[in-house]
């Protein structure tokens, strides 16, 4: 590739992704217990990490099986979440992240227990890159997980919020309940729509990452910066 050429659109997001996660290594503390998230950004994270010679965790929790295995891979011992219900830092990507660290996520169908972790984090950092950024939460489609036997309620319960609620097809989550990818919301108030979609009997979790949002985000930048957000 000649030197005046850009890498393509694939490339050009994984250096940004790296940005972001090699960004969010200076904040972990030597010998704690860390959380980490699901998808390719905390993939990023993960390699990132295998590499770091700077404070190391001494284990980490994962928010499911397929992160789990990359944090073995990773020579990273995983371990449950520590008695106290509380860890000092987690680290996670997000589908769209507002300017109030408001987030969508669950694409990869892990936010019922990415939400655990953000929950029990006293730092819960979102790395993304630039093109996740939105000024309002737009949410073309909010999954929602929810136990087998209720998808028939918790779809017409949705139907009253006003959204549509669709299964996605042969996918079983880590927790062996289904997803209803849902459109139609409507995302004005965030923190009251993931209220209510978590108020609905059989409904595990919800996609809508707004009553616990980021503490900071680290937005990863195609030519290999980044930028910082702390949440006000």
């Amino acid at each position: 590739m000649d030197a005046c050429e850009l890498p393509d659109e694939p490339d050009r997001h994984n250096v940004s992704k790296s940005a972001a996660a090699n960004a969010a290594l200076r904040y972990i503390e030597a010998g704690t217990i860390i959380g980490v998230g699901t998808g390719s950004t905390a993939s990023a994270f993960i390699a990132a990490l295998e590499h770091w010679k700077g404070p190391r965790p001494f284990a980490a929790v994962a928010s499911s099986l397929d992160t789990a295995h990359q944090l073995r891979a990773a020579g990273i011992e995983v371990a449950p979440l520590p008695p106290s219900g509380r860890l000092p830092l987690y680290v996670d990507g997000a589908d769209e992240v507002d300017p109030e660290l408001r987030m969508l996520k669950g694409n990869g169908g892990a936010h019922t227990r990415e939400k655990v972790l953000a929950s029990a984090a006293r730092t819960f950092i979102c790395i993304a890159d630039e093109t996740k950024l939105r000024p309002t939460l737009v949410g073309q489609s909010v999954p929602v997980e929810c136990v087998p036997m209720a998808t028939a309620f918790v779809t017409r319960q949705i139907e009253t919020l006003g959204g549509t609620g669709v299964p996605r097809p042969g996918f079983v989550t880590d927790n062996g309940n289904e997803i209803l990818d849902v459109t139609g919301l409507d995302l004005s108030d965030p923190v009251a729509m993931e209220n209510a979609l978590e108020g609905i009997p059989g409904v595990t979790g919800c996609g809508i990452f707004a009553r616990r949002p980021a503490d900071l985000l680290i937005v990863g930048h195609e030519n290999g910066t980044f930028d910082t957000l702390e949440r006000k």
